[in-house]
Order: structure tokens, then sequence, then C-alpha cells
């Protein structure tokens, strides 16, 4: 190799290091109310992830240019430039990476939305706990985007880049601040995150391909519950945890115009809207029965009548709608090791969350409103989401109450997070 190529190399990945140092933890560079402040445990592990990828980054810039002076000399021009074009590759999936959590954290500072956000931050990792202690619940941020649909990019998950996401990521959408359709679309969410830490997916789907196996004219039907089987999980989870408020959430996203809801694409992983709302009724009234299931579902039905269809799609929507008890009853009753015995519905379902108790619940903290800001704010999303399908509180009264619990949430946590820094402290001296 040239000496002026090397040094021309020498000289680039020096400005990589150089640019690289500028990259400061996110704790010295995004002012926010203290409120606003992600979780400790959150805050800490991204801090550590992005630290470590520095670090790991110094090091190979430190070796190529190491490399550069000893046995790189032998070494052609051309091979020197493609492990320099590997360098700098690595250099930018760490500002990715940066850039991934500095979108999401940035909102922290937005006037009252990034209270809200350290709220929703509390919502989703109530929503994620169950009571058996299946898993540590992982690390949860959330932040707004526009856009009627959520997203996750799940903890323990590759990174572009490399390396393991330290914490899950919720994306949330900003025309759903504030009512309770955001814990359709936030919880939704969560039970994607919920299902790979119980490893759903893989013990469910033996169980759909052999259903499958039989010939007749429900095979297409089961395929299809099969490649659709992660959203409905997802589905599942959110009426497991906030009741008719999921299905009311999930009713205002997919409704869209009439060729879209029944539209049946193989390759979506996400079931036809107009199948999948009447799904999530099906759920909820395997879960929780009550006649409101029935009510909604017949209300979707006459906004999209099924008339008019082409034969093909009608009948396969016929064989979904035949096939529908029995797939809810294989979701309800079914039982993978993770759970250790237990059924997804004892797992996720609890007795509170039944209708009439989510009713009297509502009056009761009507009449003592204190008693809502001391329960599980997924809880408080299914009473007050009951209390909308009931006709007992207004979106204004709604959208009001909410953002005066998530503002509670936030503060609750930030002062508990001070309060546990300060106990390790005092242990600590």
């Amino acid at each position: 190799m040239t000496p002026f190529a090397a040094w021309m190399l020498a000289q680039e990945a020096r400005a990589l290091r150089t640019r690289l140092t500028r990259i400061k933890p996110f704790a010295l560079l995004e002012p926010m109310l203290p409120a606003a402040t992600l979780r400790p445990r959150a805050q800490v592990a991204i801090e550590r992830h992005l630290a470590r990828g520095r670090r790991d980054l110094e090091v190979m810039v430190q070796g190529f240019i190491t490399w550069l002076h000893g046995p790189g000399r032998a070494a052609s021009v051309a091979q020197a430039q493609r492990r320099f074009t590997y360098l700098r590759l690595q250099f930018h999936a760490a500002l990715t990476q940066f850039d991934l959590f500095s979108d999401v954290i940035t909102q922290r500072s937005e006037h009252e939305s990034g209270v809200w956000l350290a709220g929703l931050d509390v919502v989703a990792a109530d929503a994620l706990a169950l009571p058996g202690h299946y898993y540590p619940v992982p690390p949860i941020i959330c932040y707004l985007d526009r856009g009627a649909g959520a997203a996750i990019r799940r903890a323990r998950t590759r990174l572009p880049g490399g390396g393991e996401n330290p914490v899950a990521v919720i994306r949330v959408p900003r025309e759903r601040m504030v009512g309770s359709g955001i814990a359709s679309s936030l919880v939704h969410e969560v039970g994607h995150q919920g299902a790979a830490l119980l490893a759903l997916v893989p013990s469910i789907r033996p169980v759909l391909r052999g259903l499958q196996a039989v010939e007749g004219p429900d095979r297409s039907a089961w395929e299809l519950w099969e490649r659709w089987i992660s959203e409905i999980l997802a589905d599942f989870w959110a009426v497991a945890r906030v009741g008719i408020a999921s299905t009311l959430g999930l009713i205002a996203v997919v409704s869209l115009p009439r060729a879209f809801v029944f539209r049946i694409e193989r390759q979506d992983p996400h079931p036809a809207p107009w199948i999948r709302v009447l799904l999530s009724c099906a759920i909820g009234q395997a879960l929780y029965p009550h006649p409101q299931w029935g009510r909604f579902a017949a209300l979707w039905a006459a906004f999209y009548p099924p008339q008019g269809l082409d034969a093909a799609r009608a009948q396969l929507l016929a064989r979904l709608r035949a096939t529908m008890p029995a797939f809810v009853a294989l979701l309800v009753q079914h039982r993978p090791r993770s759970l250790r015995g237990r059924s997804l519905a004892d797992a996720l379902a609890t007795a509170e969350r039944q209708p009439l108790q989510l009713a009297q619940l509502y009056r009761d903290w009507c009449a003592a409103p204190a008693a809502m800001y001391r329960a599980a704010p997924s809880l408080v999303f299914a009473v007050i989401g009951q209390a909308r399908a009931d006709g007992r509180a207004s979106p204004e009264l709604e959208s009001e109450l909410l953002a005066r619990l998530l503002t509670h949430w936030a503060l609750d946590s930030t002062l508990k997070g001070a309060s546990q820094c300060a106990n390790l402290r005092s242990i600590q001296s």
C-alpha cells in the first residue's frame, strides 16, 4: 500500500472516531420535565447499550489504524479500502441506533405529550405483567407518530447493524391521544411482546397446521388462521386486558373504505378487517360473556354488509365465520409449556374484568374518584372503555379523565423511582 493511501484512510478513520466522541449520553442532551423522563430501567438499559456500542466501535477504529501502520502496509490499496468501508458501515449502524432512541426520547420534551407518554409507559408495563410471573418484564418506552396504526420493536430482537434491543419501543398513533382507544393500539402491541416472551406463536402453530391436514371446505380457513395467528394473539391479549375498549379501538382503526375492509391478502399477517372485528367480538364473548359483544358484531356487519361480494371471497368469509367458534375455543384453551399448565385464558383474563364488574367499578369510582388512581392502569382503561360502550362516559369526559390519569401515573412512577434511588444510595453509603 502506498504511504499516501495509508495516510488518507487513517485520516478518515480518525474522523470517524472524532465524530463518535460527539455522541453523548441522552442524560446530557435531552431537557424534559422529571415526570416525562424514561423510567430508570429503560434509561439505564438504553445508555448501557449505546455506550457498549461506542466502545466496541472505538476499538474497531483503533484496530484499523494500528493495522494500517503494521500488517496493512503489505496489503493492496483496494483491500485497505474494503476494510475501511466495513468500518464506516458499522459507524452508520451505531448512528442509526442512536437516532432510533433519540426520536423516541426527544418527544419527552413536548408540552403535555411528554408526560402522557411517560404515563403510557406505565400502562404498557402493567398490561404486560401477568400474575403468574412467567417472565421478567422488559423496559417499555412509547412514542407518538402519525397514522392510524401502532407498531412495536420488541425487546431482545436484533437492532439495525446488530446487537439486541435493550427495551421494547412502542409507536402509538398521535391521533388517538387522549382517549380509551389508545389502549387498544397500545395493548395490542404489548401483546406482541407478551406472545414472544411466552413463545405462543410456535406453540400453537403446529395445532393449526394439524387442522389443515384434513381435506375439506374448511382447510383454506385454517390456513388463514395460521397465517394471521401473530396478529390474532396480540388482539386476544388486548381484549383480555382492556375488554371492550380493545374492540371499540379496533373498529376505529379499521373503519376504512369498503374495498379495504373486505380485502384478504394471504401474505399480510393482519386478518381482513371485516373478519378481525368479528373475531375480536367472539374472543370477548368467550372471555367475558355479555350481550354487548353480539350488539357490536351486528353493528359492524351493518356498517359493512357482506352482500355484493364476488363468490370466491364470500365463500371464504363464510368458511372463516363457520370455523371461528372452534378457533376461538382453541385460543382460550391453549396451554403452552411457558404457562406451566395454565390456559391462555386463565393466565390473561381476570375475574374483575367482566363487563358487569367494570360497570360497577365505574359507578364506585364516580362516587370515590381517589380509588381509581390506586387501581392498575390497564384495569382503569378497561373500566373507562366499558363506560364508553355503556354510554356512561362521553368522549369529552373520557379525554379529560385519561389525561389526568396519565399525568398521575407518570408523576407517581417518577417519585417511586426517585425514592428507590435514594434508598439505594443510603444503603451504599
